[in-house]
């Protein structure tokens, strides 16, 4: 006989499984319903109400998975944004030079933003001090990944002495990263934001990263040089030439 004074915990497992799926599919209907509402009316005008109601759900079961408007923004893109961010990495490892391997990862979030411009608009501003919330925690770790996948090109070039920076790698991936979240926004600002036009004005941000505002420098004895130290540097001057006497 069962114990009826007793919380009957056993759940079979069929039971379990269509509870799963009819939480998946309640997830994506609201997703959904978030994505539209939010494309049609703007992140301001639409409410978490008409978004619980297009989505068949109860406002107390959206509440389930978002606890806020900003909190539905993310439940929208955390998953594709995931999946950009591991095309991104894989993509970087395909090139040597660190330029090269930070396009490779930019490349595939312009390409993402470029088809979403009005739902990334709102993505990209909410962003900001998004420390809070259901799917927060999500967030941080793509974001994570991303910044010690830039880490690690810039340690491999640092190691190879194909940059000259001796700052620690982890300060440098995060230059790097706060340039292009920077360059992002200015470029998806525009109407119609092309893919095309904001890599090639991110390279040339990154170009001026990765080479500085340094005179001309060279390779000598595996040590970048600057033309300067060598002037100020009578050690490393070029012998005077003999002057061949006229007869």
């Amino acid at each position: 006989m069962r114990d009826h004074g007793k919380l009957n915990t056993d759940v079979l497992p069929s039971e379990r499984g269509l509870r799963e799926q009819n939480k998946l599919e309640k997830r994506q209907r609201i997703r959904e319903a978030a994505r539209e509402l939010f494309s049609k009316r703007g992140y301001d005008s639409a409410t978490l109400r008409q978004i619980a109601r297009r989505a068949h759900v109860g406002l107390g079961t959206l509440f389930n998975y978002a606890q806020d408007k900003r909190d539905l923004v993310f439940l929208i893109f955390n998953e594709e944004l995931a999946a950009v961010t591991d095309e991104a990495l894989r993509a970087a490892e395909s090139h040597h030079f660190l330029l090269d391997q930070l396009m490779d990862i930019y490349k595939p979030h312009y390409e993402y933003f470029s088809k979403h411009p009005a739902l990334s608009r709102i993505l990209l501003k909410e962003l900001t001090f998004y420390s809070e919330g259901k799917q927060a925690a999500a967030f941080q770790q793509i974001r994570g990944r991303l910044i010690a996948g830039i880490e690690k090109a810039v340690r491999a070039a640092q190691q190879e002495r194909r940059i000259r920076s001796k700052e620690k790698a982890a300060i440098v991936a995060r230059q790097i990263f706060f340039i292009s979240s920077g360059a992002i926004r200015w470029w998806i600002a525009n109407l119609s934001p092309h893919s095309g036009e904001g890599l090639a004005e991110l390279r040339r941000l990154l170009e001026l990263q990765i080479h500085g505002l340094q005179p001309t420098v060279k390779l000598r004895n595996n040590r970048w040089e600057s033309a300067s130290s060598t002037r100020n540097n009578p050690a490393r001057k070029a012998r005077p030439r003999m002057r061949v006497p006229v007869s």
